[in-house]
């Protein structure tokens, strides 16, 4: 009688591999450094990969992430051994100590890591909330909300939020005026309770920045009457 085939695999640090066990059909992760035993009735579905690095700074989206334990950070897993996904979903990940794999299932979204963005003095993003979630300050957001991030400060993303557009304040020099009109009713820079469509002017002079409830149809120049 044959003896079953034994394969053995050097696995580096910092890189990971999946193999399937093809009894059960349950793929499982596996990470460096160590010989890896392989076994006849299994096989790796994925080569040894090195794992994702983010520098400082980076964050990169995945998606189908697993689930984990919201106390323990641990990943949960079914009775078969299999990690749980969220399939659909998205997830961000920011920079973390060490490189981290990817367990069976998940895919980093297009390039592999991205440059948190930074906002400028005087200007600000306007965000779109895809669904409902509570941020980081405890503000509950719901779909379709819109708002303002303004800076000086770096933006993290949210797998909720879009980034819709970038505003930059507008700066207000002397015998000028901006003309603006209210995208739905809300309440203007000096508390003033403004309807949908109403129009009125800002006069103050230095930098303005528009609120998400505002649009900016004309600068207005003021006009010299002579006695003529």
């Amino acid at each position: 009688m044959d003896k079953p085939k034994v394969f053995l695999i050097k696995l580096a640090p910092y890189y990971y591999l999946h193999v399937l066990d093809k009894n059960t059909q349950i793929t499982r992760l596996e990470v460096g450094p160590q010989t890896l035993r392989i076994n006849e009735h299994e096989s790796c579905v994925l080569e040894p990969t090195k794992m994702v690095v983010l520098p400082p700074r980076h964050y990169c989206v995945i998606g189908n992430p697993v689930i984990r334990n919201p106390k323990t950070g641990k990943v949960l897993y079914t009775e078969a051994g299999q990690a749980k996904l969220r399939y659909g979903d998205l997830e961000i990940r920011k920079e973390l100590e060490e490189p981290f794999p990817l367990y069976p299932g998940e895919v980093v979204q297009g390039n592999e890591s991205h440059e948190f963005t930074v906002v400028s003095p005087n200007c600000a993003l306007r965000l779109h909330a895809h669904r409902d979630f509570e941020d980081e300050k405890g503000n509950q957001r719901r779909a379709g909300d819109e708002w303002l991030f303004l800076g000086p400060d770096t933006y993290i993303p949210r797998v909720e939020v879009e980034v819709v557009e970038q505003r930059n304040a507008v700066i207000m020099q002397p015998d000028t005026a901006l003309k603006m009109k209210a995208l739905r009713a809300c309440v203007d820079h000096k508390g003033k309770k403004r309807t949908a469509g109403e129009e009125w002017l800002v006069k103050a002079e230095g930098a303005y920045r528009a609120s998400v409830d505002e649009l900016i149809t004309e600068v207005l120049k003021a006009r010299v009457i002579t006695p003529k």
